[in-house]
């Protein structure tokens, strides 16, 4: 898992520290007689100038081929880096396909858990305007409104909004509306400070919940358990090039302020830290914790609205309620060039008095029907006491072309209880795929996966039937307006 130990066999180019400037592009020209002749190739030269820096950060440390955790910058805050100004609209359209061993269900794959058969899994449309961070003389605001429609609604959508598209019909394809808020700018609150209110996407994690930012097209089991979006207040602050904090109250794990499994408030607390060679960065902390008493962090659950019982007839409430997750985490990334790199991420989840399989799907409750998809049937079996689930992922980026990289990752996830899951036991997988970007519009991703539950007998895959699985996915995602 620990793939550093490769720089000890590979050769490593420094990272820069300096402004470079480059000749162009590699190109090939075509001659008259339809050979090809090669143009200058791109080699990064330092220079000395006196133009200031466009950016009020280090430099950016990764190629800009890298979509996972933002492209060239390192995971977390990215105060002081140069945004596009004003207005705009843009989107992508990301259909798939995960050919796999299974027949009926990829669960807990994720997202792609319709097995042979091919998916829209995001198509997105979003509205922004983003503050000029890089300006340390005026107050600026912004902000961004997020649509989603497809497959992936079922792992980015927040109880008390829309949800019940997924926690009680558990249609296959929903709309949600995954990120809306407000953004404001102060320049001189530290080195700067941003402000989200509003719901976003939860900080920490390598992998994001949108398509065009991750490595892979699946994610990692680890990722498939944890927080997706929170609502809230996040403020981040820059205290120099090398920290910056996060800090933020909202309403818990991926549940509306009004909804009745709200804890509020809910705190959140990471640091990011970048060494001086640029070469390392940690972002840790917590993702959630619930603040007052242990109380506060049970799974809460209340009774709305009624179905008929299909074994006794009789009239009864249907009980709701949702995770209310205490995480914590830490990810280090280490660049051994920018066309190389290595992150890993560990994390530790746990609530109180939880019920097996975590989050309430009251589908087919009111006829007693099969679970779809891995969910459905209403509240598991209850966890009295402490549930917890740790968790590690790693990924190996290399750059091989100027178009193309490969991701090897390395998941696993140990969920003892089956609180997260459904399923009492610890899940590997071993994940190994390529990224091609035909342009700046569209690029696929071919992926092979293989996954295992270890725990003797226990069958968490294709509907509670098998115990491993292995899956040949490709997604490819199409950009459209000004990304």
């Amino acid at each position: 898992m620990f793939t550093l130990l490769l720089s000890s066999i590979i050769a490593v180019a420094p990272v820069a520290t300096v402004a470079q400037a480059t000749t162009p592009a590699p190109t090939v020209i075509a001659t008259p007689t339809g050979t090809a002749a090669p143009a200058t190739t791109a080699t990064p030269v330092p220079v000395a100038t006196s133009t200031p820096e466009i950016r009020r950060a280090l430099p950016a440390p990764l190629d800009p081929i890298f979509t996972g955790g933002g492209g060239s910058e390192f995971d977390g805050p990215t105060i002081g880096v140069p945004t596009d100004p004003g207005f705009r609209v843009y989107g992508w359209i990301d259909p798939g396909i995960e050919l796999s061993t299974s027949k009926h269900s990829n669960y807990p794959l994720t997202y792609d858990d319709v097995p042979n058969a091919l998916q829209m899994d995001q198509f997105v449309l979003r509205f922004e305007r983003q503050p000029d961070t890089v300006q340390t003389d005026h107050f600026d605001w912004g902000f961004r409104f997020t649509s989603l429609y497809g497959v992936d609604y079922r792992w980015t959508t927040q109880q008390g909004v829309l949800s019940n598209q997924l926690l009680l019909r558990n249609q296959t394809n929903g709309y949600d509306p995954v990120e809306g808020y407000g953004i404001l700018y102060f320049p001189h609150w530290g080195k700067g400070t941003y402000v989200e209110i509003g719901r976003y996407i939860s900080p920490p994690d390598i992998e994001a919940q949108l398509a065009p930012e991750n490595f892979l097209y699946t994610h990692s089991l680890m990722f498939d358990f944890d927080s997706y979006t929170q609502t809230g207040i996040l403020v981040q602050t820059k205290l120099s090039n090398y920290w910056t904090i996060e800090y933020a109250i909202d309403a818990g794990e991926d549940i509306a302020p009004w909804d009745g499994s709200a804890h509020i408030p809910t705190g959140l607390l990471i640091a990011r830290y970048v060494s001086h060679s640029n070469r390392n960065s940690v972002l840790f902390g917590i993702n959630s914790m619930s603040l007052g008493s242990r109380n506060g962090q049970n799974f809460t659950t209340y009774e709305k609205g009624f179905y008929v019982n299909p074994v006794t007839g009789a009239r009864q409430p249907y009980i709701w309620g949702h995770d209310n997750l205490q995480q914590s985490n830490l990810t280090w990334t280490h660049v051994f060039n920018p066309g190389f790199q290595n992150q890993i991420e560990f994390y530790y989840l746990y609530q109180y008095n939880a019920y097996v399989g975590g989050t309430i799907n009251n589908y087919n409750v009111a006829t007693g029907g099969p679970v779809y998809l891995g969910a459905g049937g209403g509240p598991g079996a209850f966890l009295p006491g402490l549930s917890d689930a740790t968790g590690v992922v790693d990924y190996l980026e290399y750059k091989f072309s100027p178009k193309d990289f490969v991701s090897f990752r390395t998941d696993y996830i140990n969920d003892p209880r089956g609180e997260r899951s459904g399923f009492a036991t610890a899940y590997g997988s071993l994940t190994l795929g390529v990224t091609h970007r035909f342009s700046n519009i569209f690029m696929i991703r071919p992926e092979i996966r293989a996954e295992k539950a270890f725990r003797p007998g226990i069958t968490p895959y294709d509907n509670g039937t098998k115990a491993s699985q292995t899956t040949f996915g490709l997604d490819g995602i199409l950009n459209f307006g000004n990304p």
